[in-house]
């Protein structure tokens, strides 16, 4: 009865066939899109929480609240969650299961079993991490040996539970590349493509060829500590610094499958809130590509003090600073379509506009670090703390957020309260920037991060940046309460609240079953907004 009036009360076809057990084996890609977003946010809730108990560690030099080496469990278990169990699988599996069949006016993703079965492997893999915390790791999300060999912790588990979130991630992506190529509708042409489904395709491939990396690092890493056979121990005729060549080999692409999605989500909302065709759009869908491809190459950026020659880390320097090029492009082009536009400032575009400005910094302070000088100084200092976040919360994070407030509506078929979304978003932009600006000022001064204390002098800044951590939360709180409150209590939505020219909003809000009646045929563009045609 209680699933009835839930039914009943918020009106979604998802929740038509009632019931634990449809959930669980419906084979609908926007019944699986939503376990994942779930499944993701409450992972993201339990990182959040350790960040600001971490956070709040940092308040005051010596011990606040924990020891250090509970400090070390958290940021560990910060780090791991907040990367493998949200921000990688993040908008690909959430939002890029939801709207890549509606975009291409598919009725479902090619292997609609095989999506399933993702899911399933995702819950398996973070269950185990979850488990893991019995005797939690505290290695750093990293993993770096020798000391990850070496930890009386529970590195195993830990590292086994990523390893099979690794299959998940594999799995996605060949689903959705073989859907893209395979499912588009009649006169549905690769430059009729919306560019979210460009981005979901670079990061598709990057999920298939980058992913094996870090599965085969995390094994051996288990087989040194399981048998003790000595490919990261020096004793043992091993490099532990093979083992940083094998992970950001893997991780640096994983900085791409979690941002070009996120690229891909603002390249949607910019055209609609500011009602003007996207500017450039062969250049930001080629560049998602070029991203893709460029990426494999600057793994080595991250090592720039580990004892490579003069000649690689040159090159490598060289090749951090190619990628910014591409990502150069999408920035400007965003830019250039705001350019004289009759822009609404509604909460989506709000956090487009956050990506932007953060993203942007983010990528700046990258260069920063790409230059050898510069990152010998800077390297492992709450420089590169900021730079992270700026990239990984002000990119990726706001670009999830923007995804959720943009397609909110036509998910839910509710509309949420838009002043208390606007609020929210107030106190996110300014909770993230008081937290994590006065941490590049800490990185200039010296301050190394992964330390449980700091020198006295460090105070003032780290009891702004925490306090800035308070206000963040703060703001997700409120958004939170808000998009829930909706769910429940909300307008009705229209089919097409934005206006938007894309095919996902010419379906009712939500969507039915099988998402069109009869599959589509595309003549135009996705985005001739001021057109007559429009």
């Amino acid at each position: 009865m209680a699933n009835h009036t839930i039914a009943e009360t918020i009106s979604i076809p998802y929740l038509e066939e009632r019931g634990l057990l449809s959930w669980l084996t419906s084979t609908d890609h926007k019944r699986i899109s939503i376990m994942y977003l779930l499944s993701i946010s409450t992972f993201f809730i339990l990182a959040g929480i350790s960040a600001l108990l971490f956070r709040l560690e940092l308040l005051t030099p010596g011990k606040t609240i924990v020891d250090p080496h509970t400090y070390n469990v958290l940021f560990t278990f910060h780090g791991a969650v907040m990367v493998f169990l949200f921000i990688v699988p993040g908008l690909a599996a959430s939002f890029g299961n939801f709207l890549i069949p509606l975009m291409i006016g598919a009725r479902d993703v090619a292997f609609p079993r095989l999506n399933l079965g993702s899911y399933y492997l995702y819950v398996i893999g973070a269950i185990i991490v979850l488990v893991s915390l019995s005797k939690p790791a505290d290695t750093g999300w990293t993993f770096y040996t020798p000391y990850s060999i070496k930890s009386g912790t529970d590195v195993i588990l830990l590292t086994l539970g990523i390893f099979v979130l690794g299959f998940s991630s594999i799995l996605t992506g060949l689903n959705f590349i073989v859907t893209i190529h395979k499912l588009r509708a009649p006169g549905m042409t690769w430059h009729r493509l919306p560019l979210f489904i460009w981005a979901s395709y670079a990061t598709a491939i990057l999920q298939l060829l980058a992913t094996p990396v870090i599965g085969i690092t995390l094994l051996l890493l288990v087989a040194e500590r399981a048998f003790g056979i000595g490919f990261f121990d020096p004793a043992k005729g091993g490099d532990p610094v093979l083992f940083q060549h094998f992970f950001w080999f893997y991780s640096h692409p994983a900085v791409y499958i979690m941002i070009i999605p996120a690229m891909g989500v603002i390249s949607e909302v910019i055209p609609v809130f500011a009602r003007k065709p996207i500017f450039g759009y062969k250049a930001i869908a080629y560049s998602s590509l070029a991203i893709a491809l460029i990426s494999f190459l600057v793994w080595a950026h991250h090592m720039f003090v580990s004892g490579m020659s003069d000649m690689a880390a040159t090159i490598f320097s060289f090749l951090t600073f190619l990628v910014a090029i591409p990502t150069a492009i999408k920035v400007f082009n965003w830019t250039a379509t705001l350019y004289k536009g009759s822009i609404d400032l509604k909460s989506p575009m709000l956090y487009a506009l956050s990506f932007i400005f953060l993203f942007t910094i983010g990528g700046l302070t990258g260069v920063f670090l790409g230059a050898l000088a510069v990152d010998v100084h800077l390297h492992d200092t709450y420089f590169v703390v900021a730079h992270m976040h700026y990239v990984m919360i002000g990119g990726t994070v706001m670009g999830f957020l923007a995804a959720l407030h943009f397609w909110y509506p036509k998910m839910t078929g509710k509309m949420f309260n838009e002043k208390v979304a606007k609020i929210a978003w107030a106190f996110v932009f300014i909770g993230f920037n008081v937290t994590f600006f006065p941490q590049f000022i800490l990185g200039t001064q010296g301050m190394p991060r992964r330390y449980a204390d700091y020198p006295p002098q460090f105070h003032s800044l780290n009891e702004l940046s925490t306090i800035g951590s308070w206000i963040l939360g703060i703001g997700m709180f409120v958004m939170a309460i808000n998009l829930i409150r909706g769910l429940f209590n909300g307008e009705k939505a229209p089919q097409n609240p934005y206006n938007s020219l894309s095919l996902e909003w010419q379906v009712p809000s939500p969507p039915p079953h099988e998402n069109f009646e009869e599959i589509p045929n595309v003549t135009d563009w996705t985005y001739g907004y001021g057109k007559k045609s429009a």
